[in-house]
């Protein structure tokens, strides 16, 4: 089996945002890429957690004044994020990654140091998995 290197895709082929960007300026990189979900990044470099669309909308719908207009004014520290999502050490084993992503679209990796070093998608182990199973079928 792979490990899970080969199914990284490294940070700087990841749409990530910093831990103290504005609302505006999540809202503009996700609309942007057209992402429902970004991974966010302190400023050491470490995996902060992820920042969700919805979490966006709930912290719009419960913060009376915030708009479009002024999200300038509003940093994602201030935003409840209610999904986490668990990030996994690069020497981890596949198992733990495939555990992670049967709940979550990506699963952050990182190093030994806590640093984030990029993210695995659900869709490249589906793929993965997909490919050999149906190699398998034919060979049989």
């Amino acid at each position: 089996m792979k490990n899970i290197s080969f199914f990284l895709i490294p940070k700087q082929d990841v749409v990530f945002l910093p831990k103290d960007s504005t609302i505006r300026q999540a809202l503009e990189k996700m609309e942007y890429h057209r992402y429902a979900a970004v991974p966010l990044i302190d400023d050491q470099g470490k995996y902060y957690g992820t920042l969700t669309e919805g979490d966006l909308l709930w912290k719009m719908k419960n913060t009376p004044g915030l708009t479009f207009e002024n999200a300038h004014k509003y940093y994602l520290d201030e935003v409840p994020r209610r999904l986490q999502n668990k990030p996994v050490r690069i020497s981890a084993k596949m198992e733990d990654l495939i555990e992670l992503a049967i709940t979550q679209n990506f699963v952050p990796v990182i190093d030994d140091n806590d640093v984030f070093i990029g993210i695995v998608r659900r869709r490249e182990i589906i793929e993965y998995f997909m490919s050999n199973y149906v190699c398998k079928i034919e060979r049989d």
